[in-house]
């Protein structure tokens, strides 16, 4: 029997409206392709895209294929992870937890919900 304690941590679902009015949102890692981040993304999001995360396993792999930043974060640092429509990004945080990630965040709804309720949205790099 496994104890509580000594289970993975769990994803936190959060939408668009609840990411944008927290306090002190976590850092924004956006999953989609480079292109298709290009076209739109939220401020502040960095682009990640999720193949370059599923690619951390092995973790050896991970010094080849992740960026600096990225393998420099702290564990306990909050992440919150957006893709398009929320398909790939559950995938993303999952394996962030996997990983090691102990507060990692999905953001429901995807770049889609978040430009239908009027956030602001940013283009190119």
């Amino acid at each position: 029997m496994t104890s509580i304690a000594n289970s993975p941590p769990q994803v936190i679902n959060l939408s668009p409206e609840e990411f944008t009015q927290l306090p002190q949102p976590p850092r924004l890692i956006d999953v989609r392709s480079k292109f298709e981040y290009g076209v739109f993304h939220a401020p502040n999001a960095i682009n990640l895209s999720l193949p370059r995360i599923l690619m951390n396993n092995p973790p050896w792999l991970s010094r080849y294929v992740l960026p600096q930043w990225f393998q420099e974060l702290p564990e306990d640092e909050p992440i919150a992870l957006i893709c398009l429509t929320s398909h790939r990004s559950p995938i993303a945080a999952e394996q962030l937890t996997k990983a090691g990630f102990t507060e990692v965040y999905n953001v429901t709804g995807g770049m889609m919900e978040w430009k239908e309720l009027g956030l602001p949205t940013c283009k190119g790099k």
